[in-house]
């Protein structure tokens, strides 16, 4: 049933992944209309900027603060402010692309870019950030990622601001036990094992079994086997299942009952975090957006937050982490207004300001070196090894149609089945690259 649904969702995708070649004509020099035939216009300029928040409530407060400010610099232009909740964006999107009434700025993130640009319905922004002020000042991982996520062939959002990955610790039990930080992988398993007394109910780590675990297994493959693409030369035969992996998700999945609790198995990030919080576990696997809870549960000086563990040779490998953006909508009929926001918003003073306010780490380089970041060790460490040449990332393949599909639906129950001892990390990930390799193959065909 899994095969043919998800044909079924490749099918109903064939005739808008053809509008890839649309896109890339437009940068040749063809007309490139948009869904329903409308391409836009630049506009004077002046007048109204639409823009549609993809966390509304959550960011709300900061981006109309950011507005106002904008709308002080630029008194000929007015944006109206629409925030939509996360769980429903992107459905709002995909409709209003088949139906119109799309704004002229949206937010695009990692997870939709492929989507929205295979529809025809985003502008790339290559030509427009080159000869912009933000030329040269953006994360250049970032732009990569999003570039990557969009299919590779544009640049269809400016980004805001990454979510990184964060090994949470207890720095009092690690003292107590007279344990080093866990900054390499040997001494991450050994403090895993080393602050486990189940009579206690205390417990090294909690692994994350239930929604949202492949990318964090995925984490910790690539992490521990130093292999820094996700694709082989070829390009066409994923790396997940290579020996190196299979052995480091063997390691990685050991852990489960051994030093988590049982209950991780159907855990997601709420419940880890909540679990963490409670004051008996050693480690934590999540991202900055738990930060504050910590903070809360424990103050600033009974916690840390690094970077992944490095692997061999001391190098550090992590998966793409979700990096959110801007993007302009082709059929937006002033582009030029539309562009100005996007590049006010990501301007050092603003993007300071929104990433402040997240807890994120900011795109724009000179945001990231800002006074606010020391205050938040997670963030200022997370910004540091983004930019210092100390990590490697490999790039998750967002752009692929079957990508959320594979990564969550059709696997995070067999992941189970490996945590559970029912099935191999071995017959796990070559299910899994078979599907990833299938769909990739799909993807260059529909290309061409």
């Amino acid at each position: 049933m899994k095969i043919s649904n998800r044909r079924s969702r490749r099918a109903a995708v064939a005739v808008a992944l053809g509008s890839v070649l649309a896109l890339t004509a437009t940068a040749c020099g063809d007309d490139g209309s948009g869904t329903g035939g409308d391409k836009g216009s630049e506009g004077s300029g002046k007048g109204k900027v639409l823009f549609w928040d993809n966390n509304g409530g959550v960011r709300t407060d900061i981006w109309k603060e950011i507005i106002t400010d904008f709308e002080k610099a630029n008194p000929d232009i007015e944006v109206e402010y629409v925030g939509i909740a996360a769980t429903e964006y992107q459905s709002k999107v995909d409709t209003s692309i088949q139906g119109g009434g799309l704004p002229d700025v949206g937010g695009v993130g990692a997870a939709m870019a492929a989507g929205f640009a295979a529809q025809g319905a985003l502008e790339p922004l290559d030509d427009r950030l080159a000869k912009s002020s933000l030329s040269g000042k953006l994360n250049e991982s970032m732009v990569e990622s999003l570039k990557s996520a969009g299919g590779g062939e544009a640049l269809y959002s400016i980004p805001t601001s990454a979510n990184n990955g964060v090994l949470y610790y207890r720095t009092d039990l690690f003292k107590a036990a007279g344990l080093a930080d866990p900054t390499d992988w040997d001494k991450f398993y050994a403090a895993a094992e080393k602050l486990t007394d189940k009579d206690k109910n205390a417990f090294g780590y909690t692994i994350r079994g239930g929604a949202g675990s492949i990318a964090q297994a995925l984490d910790a493959m690539y992490g521990q086997s130093g292999i820094t693409s996700f694709w082989d030369a070829s390009g066409e035969k994923t790396t997940v299942n290579d020996p190196k992996n299979i052995a480091a998700l063997e390691k990685y999945v050991g852990l489960y009952k051994k030093v988590t609790p049982a209950a991780d198995l159907n855990n997601d990030f709420t419940k880890m975090v909540a679990q963490f919080d409670s004051g008996t576990i050693g480690m934590l696997n999540h991202n900055l957006g738990s930060y504050q809870d910590h903070v809360k549960a424990f103050g600033a000086d009974r916690f840390r937050g690094i970077p992944q563990p490095t692997g061999p040779g001391g190098k550090r490998v992590q998966v793409s982490n979700p990096v959110d953006g801007l993007g302009m909508f082709k059929s937006s009929k002033n582009k030029e207004a539309a562009w100005k926001f996007i590049e006010f918003a990501t301007s050092h003073e603003e993007n300071s300001k929104f990433n402040k306010s997240a807890g994120q780490v900011p795109s724009n380089n000179d945001a990231a070196k800002d006074t606010w970041i020391s205050d938040a060790e997670p963030t200022k460490l997370a910004a540091a090894a983004l930019t210092d040449g100390s990590t490697t990332i490999v790039q998750l393949p967002y752009y692929l149609p079957d990508w959320n599909t594979i990564s969550k639906a059709d696997n995070e129950p067999g992941f189970q089945k490996v945590m559970d001892g029912q099935s191999s990390a071995k017959e796990f990930l070559d299910t899994l690259a078979d599907q990833l390799n299938k769909a990739q193959a799909e993807w260059s065909e529909q290309k061409g």
